[in-house]
């Protein structure tokens, strides 16, 4: 008994020492700066959103609230705690639908797989058997060397006549097999010629085209760039192309990029994409191998003239991302009713900026 106070004391201590983290850390992805020791902080919102409301139901049933300073950190955290579950709530299936649920599956679907394989994983038999599980119209592979495309190819040829394939002996090789014909097939280097992309329309059963962009930004780290100048720029040079196509758009692959974050939500208001996970569910890709430090990294964007039949994770195949699926319709007549507002004239002038940024950062050699 006589140790309780000293406990209690020292428990109220941590826990508005917490707070002040919560604060900081809730603030951190707004401050202007494209380094990655402050664009990191992007990824966190789902947990620090748990541990905030942990923080502050420990603090309500623990302790009570006289004090001058008890007040004043229980509504600053508790505004922490409303900011960021502002920030994730579209995201959970209280919310609504962004892209709608298919409305006549006998119109037409077409299906879409996504997979980081990891370039050093070995378990070539897992990523397989989880892509031929899904048996998807457009499979996407990320970190594909030309090992790993040799050993898909062997496997997966047969199922799909088309494909694209971009071995890098970086972690940023492509290889995109197709049931559909595949027309007007580019291989872009958007920003830096080491990280590719691919572009092409895509002829469905109907004849009906669509336009794909299929991409793997570099991600803001002390080994690659320090800076997030260049991951931003290709999302928004991407926003661009898809805000100017002609054909309905999709947009996939591993963003090394969270949903919620400012540039992703930029890209969304320039490129007027949707965003399947709204109303539906996290489907956190990244890490695989942790419990704890998920977060959506691979995404599949849509323009409204899609609608969603299903989504899903795949299984665990060896890599640190999960595979990510999703059927879709196409009712092109229906756009209107799921389109976005058009981007402000201060989000296009952003979103340029961003662009001109990653210029600017090669003239200056960073």
């Amino acid at each position: 008994m006589l140790n309780r106070p000293k406990f209690s004391l020292n428990l109220r201590l941590f826990l508005q020492v917490f707070g002040i983290i919560a604060i900081i850390l809730t603030i951190f992805p707004y401050i202007p700066v494209d380094h990655w020791s402050i664009r990191v902080f992007d990824f966190s919102h789902l947990q620090l959103t748990l541990l905030t409301m942990l923080a502050l139901l420990t603090y309500f049933l623990r302790f009570d609230i006289r004090r001058v300073t008890d007040y004043l950190f229980v509504v600053a955290l508790s505004s922490c705690f409303i900011f960021q579950g502002a920030k994730i709530f579209p995201y959970t299936a209280f919310a609504k639908y962004e892209v709608d649920k298919v409305s006549n599956e006998k119109n037409g679907t077409v299906s879409i797989y996504t997979a980081n394989v990891l370039k050093d994983n070995e378990d070539v038999a897992s990523v397989v058997k989880d892509a031929e599980l899904f048996d998807a119209d457009v499979v996407l592979f990320t970190e594909t060397n030309s090992k790993w495309i040799r050993s898909l190819s062997e496997r997966m040829d047969g199922k799909y006549p088309f494909k694209i394939e971009v071995p890098e002996l970086n972690t940023y090789g492509m290889l995109l097999f197709s049931k559909f014909r595949l027309e007007e097939q580019k291989i872009k280097f958007l920003v830096e010629d080491t990280v590719p992309s691919v572009h092409s329309e895509i002829v469905l059963r109907s004849g009906k085209k669509i336009q794909l962009f299929a991409f793997h930004p570099a991600p803001p780290t002390p080994q690659h760039n320090p800076s997030s100048v260049d991951r931003d720029a290709e999302l928004m040079k991407v926003a661009k192309l898809s805000r100017n196509s002609k054909y309905p758009v999709i947009v996939m692959g591993d963003f090394n990029d969270v949903a919620w974050s400012e540039t992703t939500s930029l890209f969304q208001k320039f490129s007027g994409l949707l965003d399947l996970r709204k109303g539906r569910g996290f489907f956190s890709t990244y890490n695989a191998k942790s419990w704890i430090m998920r977060w959506p990294l691979d995404h599949i964007f849509t323009s409204p003239d899609f609608r969603v039949s299903d989504v899903q994770l795949g299984d665990n195949t060896g890599s640190d991302h999960f595979p990510f699926y999703t059927s879709l319709g196409l009712e092109p007549e229906r756009a209107t009713e799921q389109r976005l507002p058009e981007p402000t004239k201060k989000e296009i002038e952003e979103a340029l900026e961003q662009i001109d940024n990653e210029k600017e950062d090669d003239r200056s050699g960073g």
